[in-house]
């Protein structure tokens, strides 16, 4: 829980959309780097790195970066090595690990790579990484954020770049415009380039172009087991766009563009050690950070903030940067809970000072304070509740509102469910972290995974871990990773 400060977003938009507005006047048709045809598009290269280096800073503010100098220098060191066999290798190109479990990798305009924790989670060779970052360098390369931008009104791209700070639902949409979410994409054309130029710079860095299908098929197992946990719980899978329709063995359009690659391929070249590689992911967290808070069984801890937290047993968490939702099984409620004003002292002072149009406000049990006030929600302007309360000498804030009605019951049950941390919740809020060990004979991950500290499919996500998934098992003698 960590952004919406919306005089930051307006700011941000603002010179966003100034800097978009100017480029009206002074780009147009363009060559592109890779095909060397004429592309129109409305933001020059300059402007394309301002874009991207301002808007690098609102994405270390909300997904902060993982501390690990070791893991960021290798990563860059690879990044760097692939970026000089692009097609834009003058770019100051900025490869940077964010703390996020997200399966997740993106670029900005101007050559800003993002990877995430939680998608280098399920790497396990030093090959399958620089697929991930060769296929992100090669959406830079081609502009595709910036020629998609330039088809986008106006309106349509000031919407996305606040989507993109207010780490909203629709990331991985807002991503099209700022680069590509690997998971999400652009579309089945541009995906197929950003593959096709991924396999290209691996080959040229001495990598096998094969990797990118390696890289792909990691992706796929991630879909199908979204696809197992929507079935379980009797959601619609997650489509994701369509851009993995079929699994990479069997994808023959994928298949081509990756052999294209062969040709730039150095017959010399040898395989990295993957041990060597394994001893990075030895110790990293898994799912979300302490500094982030845990979520266990529809329960919150943060142990920094020393608070705890339930929400409705039945509702969908979601723990982003700037503050934790819990939206209802039918998605017709809505809770919200994030930091206030770490000045103020008083609940009561503080809603008033707030909300100017607080009714009904009530004190409850001392230490917080309860109103209902109109409230901008996702369908139109509708009363809603709030609170502030006052915990560990900070001010937090509970929202709740409803499509058709005032939450009441889940409301008032998650804010008295509001205190410190317990020495047992202590022991909750920790981080679960990877263990690279070697597997002996016999194991098997069903054998693995009653020590391993996972809550839910257990057996599934060591297999995806270890890219086994769905059947796989482990072989004797070598590494694999478990949770602990």
């Amino acid at each position: 829980m960590i952004i919406q400060s919306k005089k930051l977003l307006s700011t941000w938009v603002s010179k966003g959309l100034m800097l978009l507005v100017l480029g009206l006047s002074v780009a147009g048709c363009a060559t592109n780097p890779v095909s060397g045809k004429r592309d129109f598009v409305l933001m020059s290269e300059s402007q394309e790195v301002v874009i991207g280096k301002k808007s690098h800073q609102q994405i270390l503010k909300q997904y902060g970066v993982y501390d690990n100098p070791q893991l960021a220098a290798y990563i860059n060191r690879l990044g760097q090595k692939l970026a000089a066999k692009s097609h834009r290798s003058h770019l100051r190109f900025t490869f940077t690990l964010l703390d996020s479990p997200e399966v997740n990798a993106f670029a900005l305009p101007g050559g800003y790579i993002y990877i995430t924790r939680g998608i280098l989670s399920y790497l396990n060779s030093e090959e399958e990484l620089a697929g991930v970052l060769g296929h992100e360098i090669g959406h830079v390369t081609a502009r595709h954020g910036v020629k998609q931008q330039s088809a986008a009104q106006v309106g349509g791209v000031v919407n996305i770049i606040a989507a993109i700070a207010t780490g909203s639902k629709d990331v991985a949409q807002a991503t099209n415009y700022v680069g590509s979410a690997l998971i999400s994409g652009y579309g089945r054309n541009h995906e197929l380039e950003a593959d096709r130029l991924g396999a290209e710079y691996l080959a040229k860095a001495d990598y096998a172009p094969e990797h990118m299908l390696q890289v792909i098929g990691v992706l796929k197992d991630q879909e199908e087991f979204s696809k197992q946990r929507a079935r379980d719980k009797g959601k619609t899978p997650s489509s994701y766009h369509g851009v993995f329709s079929t699994h990479p063995d069997n994808d023959s359009r994928l298949q081509e563009v990756v052999r294209a690659a062969k040709k730039y391929e150095n017959p010399l070249a040898v395989q990295t050690d993957r041990e060597e590689f394994m001893k990075f992911a030895n110790g990293m967290v898994y799912g979300h950070s302490e500094s982030q808070g845990i979520i266990r069984d529809n329960k919150f801890y943060h142990s920094d903030l020393n608070l705890k937290a339930q929400f409705p047993a039945s509702w969908q968490l979601k723990n982003l940067p700037d503050k934790l939702l819990a939206i209802s099984p039918d998605q017709s409620q809505l809770i919200q809970f994030l930091p206030g004003d770490k000045n103020a002292t008083n609940p009561e002072a503080f809603l008033k000072k707030n909300f100017a149009q607080l009714q009904q406000g009530q004190r409850i049990e001392g230490n917080a304070f309860a109103g209902v006030t109109p409230l901008d929600t996702p369908w139109g302007k509708r009363p809603g509740r709030v609170a502030a309360i006052s915990l560990n000498n900070s001010m937090y804030v509970l929202m709740a509102v409803g499509k058709q009605q005032v939450p009441s019951e889940s409301f008032f049950d998650t804010l008295l469910s509001i205190d410190p941390l317990s020495k047992k919740d202590r022991k909750l809020a920790k981080s679960k972290r990877i263990k690279v060990v070697r597997a002996r004979a016999g194991d098997t991950y069903a054998k693995l995974a009653k020590y391993a500290t996972l809550e839910k499919y257990e057996v599934e996500q060591l297999r995806l871990l270890n890219a086994d998934y769905p059947n796989g098992e482990p072989t004797a003698g070598e590494l694999i990773k478990i949770v602990e």
